[in-house]
């Protein structure tokens, strides 16, 4: 059931116990708005928690409460989690891992992508928003809350990162106000975006092998990064990875695989023109239509023929 901003402040508001959650490859804005609400939520005197089924890139450490973000452990667990709401945000319910194995609790989304397929018995959803992380400004004073400097700067990175630091086609007049008011309160734009470039010395090494991989199709208006296993592995946090791609000349898709087992892997897919949550949406995955992905469960050469193919057919349709 779709329900409003105001019907979603409400509801969060009336909670006691909240798990927060977001989707597995979490990316800044997945994390920032995820820490974001619970700070919020924790400084009206609920119980929260906050967790995310994947590994949290160390880049995300300068952001307050990263180290509470827990990992499920479905296997160990004796019994679930009872909650008064489990929230789940930036993605619909098929891409938060074994999150909803844990949580015993009616489910609340919150996304901003046009891709969500609707399944929680409650949904607040804005495609409209750059951000998840914009929502979750919104939410805020909604819900009659007061931002703190921990709160901003977890609200602005999120709406940061997914505008590309405000370089992306979503970043509108409302992106800017928000993220100009977020200084107020304390952000500093230049730590958070020397965090989110840094990089360690074996994560540039890597890069520089990924960088080996890169192969141009469909004429070149396509190029991609094919990470197979072993290379995967060997690096620590791919992000930015599918920049150096995305601003080769006359490519309008660039896509980054990344094999994470022998038969799973990671797809994100970037564009200038074509609407690329439209192929992730057909491998049961979403996102913007500039910018989207998806989980393949098969092996690396088919899942590399797999998405050539795909972004090949698209291309030739023009969607």
């Amino acid at each position: 059931m779709n329900i409003s901003l105001a019907e979603t402040a409400k509801a969060l508001s009336g909670a006691r116990k909240l798990v927060l959650t977001a989707h597995v490859n979490p990316d800044g804005d997945a994390i920032g708005s995820a820490l974001g609400l619970g700070h919020v939520l924790r400084g009206m005197g609920k119980d929260v928690q906050v967790f995310i089924d994947d590994d949290i890139p160390a880049i995300f450490s300068v952001l307050p409460g990263y180290e509470v973000i827990e990992r499920p452990e479905k296997e160990t667990r004796e019994e679930k989690i009872k909650a008064d709401l489990l929230v789940v945000l930036d993605t619909s319910l098929d891409r938060i891992g074994d999150v909803g194995d844990i949580v015993d609790a009616p489910v609340f989304n919150i996304d901003h992508h046009v891709t969500n397929k609707g399944e929680a018995e409650r949904l607040y959803l804005d495609s409209n928003r750059a951000a998840t992380a914009e929502i979750m400004y919104e939410l805020i004073k909604e819900m009659g809350q007061d931002f703190t400097q921990d709160i901003a700067m977890c609200i602005y990175t999120g709406i940061a990162t997914d505008t590309g630091f405000f370089r992306y086609s979503n970043t509108t007049p409302f992106t800017m106000r928000a993220a100009a008011e977020l200084m107020e309160y304390g952000v500093k734009p230049n730590i958070i975006s020397e965090a989110m470039e840094q990089k360690s010395y074996d994560v540039v090494k890597g890069m520089a092998e990924a960088m080996q991989t890169i192969e141009r199709f469909c004429d070149g208006k396509a190029a991609g990064l094919f990470l197979d296993q072993a290379l995967t592995a060997s690096i620590e946090n791919t992000e930015g990875f599918i920049d150096m791609v995305r601003v080769i000349e006359g490519v309008d898709v660039a896509v980054l695989l990344k094999c994470k087992e022998e038969r799973l892997c990671r797809v994100s897919m970037r564009s200038k023109g074509l609407d690329v949550a439209k192929i992730a949406d057909g491998f049961g995955g979403g996102g913007h239509v500039r910018a989207a992905g998806c989980t393949l469960e098969m092996s690396f050469a088919e899942a590399k023929k797999t998405i050539m193919e795909a972004i090949g057919k698209a291309l030739e349709a023009g969607i």
